[in-house]
């Protein structure tokens, strides 16, 4: 993808958010989101950040005026460090390093940063992640949904009736877990993150399986030159599986 049409789709995005008010990325917005583009935000990614913002900012109350790019900077970058710790690009653009092991998702991070946002604007608030009972609520309630919406084929019955069975036991006994216990259960959950996943490919036709692979290397395009070989294949196994939870309504099992 160019960086003209990287702008116009933003463009479009933002605008679209601001209920069709035309905001134009030139000047300050046009170099902003040249960076992105320059260190390999993919545009979902950017996308992604832009209704982070927007999100919160409704929260917010009334609308005052419209959004402008410059505003969704500090929330774009942060969907793009989650997603670059989950799929293993750690290193900021230009640098070479290994991925990190397969099964390892990313966490929320544990404080939203500062933004440059003007005062008027609504802050970043605080978020801390969800204790193990809660992540495990989480997931147990994102597997039923996704059963509900019909995205998980047959074939996938008796694999989530033994995940969500077994889920369901570690929630009464997540409650006051200390040292040994606490890494054994947090470990099986890990486990568990990675039969979930293998289970949900081998459910998958080829097809689909392809379209995931080249939509992971499209959104990775922008590292191929920065990875070496082993750790850009490892990125794109870990954004495709992270696809495949996407298209599938899975959660992440795995807790850090």
């Amino acid at each position: 993808m160019t960086l003209a049409e990287y702008v116009r789709t933003i463009e479009s995005h933002v605008c679209q958010k601001n209920d069709g008010h035309l905001i134009r990325v030139v000047g300050p917005a046009f170099e902003i989101v040249s960076r992105w583009q320059r260190d390999g935000v993919p545009l979902k990614v950017a996308l992604r950040g832009i209704d982070r913002y927007f999100e919160r900012y409704y929260r917010s109350g009334p609308k005052r005026r419209p959004v402008r790019v410059e505003f969704c900077d500090t929330d774009v970058l942060e969907v793009f460090d989650e997603w670059r710790r989950a799929v293993g690009v750690t290193a900021r653009a230009g640098v070479r390093e290994s991925s990190p092991a397969f099964g390892e998702d990313a966490s929320e991070p544990a404080a939203i940063g500062a933004s440059s946002e003007p005062a008027d604007a609504p802050e970043s608030a605080v978020s801390r992640g969800p204790s193990l009972p809660s992540h495990l609520q989480r997931a147990l309630l994102k597997l039923s949904s996704a059963r509900v919406a019909g995205t998980l084929g047959p074939d996938m019955d008796d694999v989530i009736d033994r995940v969500s069975d077994e889920l369901d036991r570690a929630r009464g006994q997540a409650h006051g877990l200390r040292g040994d216990a606490r890494r054994a259960l947090i470990d099986r959950l890990a486990a568990l993150d990675r039969e979930l996943i293998d289970a949900a490919a081998r459910a998958l036709s080829a097809t689909d399986l392809q379209s995931l692979s080249a939509e992971a290397a499209d959104e990775l395009a922008a590292f191929r030159d920065r990875l070496s070989t082993d750790a850009f294949a490892a990125a794109v196994a870990r954004s495709r599986h992270r696809l495949l939870r996407e298209r599938l309504g899975l959660p992440v099992l795995a807790f850090d």
